[in-house]
């Protein structure tokens, strides 16, 4: 699975409205409202580097608002939460 974190800069007063017509986007994971130098963190997960161009330009850039996006390709996930839900097994310690 290839993950992409996209940066997207909205038109403010429709960030709402932006963010639920890219969480509806089909790989698409999930949409953040953020502070700082962006509005929007879209996580992508597709199966192949050519379907990238697919979601990102082809459809997220494309939706109405949006103003410009920032990608990052992830190398390797680090996340201690997945790890302590794979290994869980329902006792307290």
């Amino acid at each position: 699975m290839i993950t992409a974190i996209v940066l997207i800069k909205t038109s403010i007063d429709r960030t709402p409205e932006i963010a639920e017509a890219i969480a509806a986007i089909d790989g698409v994971s999930e949409v953040y409202s953020v502070t700082g130098g962006c509005d929007l963190v879209a996580m992508v997960r597709v199966r192949r580097h050519d379907d990238l161009a697919d979601v990102i330009p082809g459809r997220l850039n494309k939706v109405p608002g949006v103003v410009s996006t920032e990608t990052h390709i992830a190398f390797r996930t680090y996340s201690q939460h997945d790890l302590e839900a794979a290994f869980a097994i329902g006792l307290d310690s």
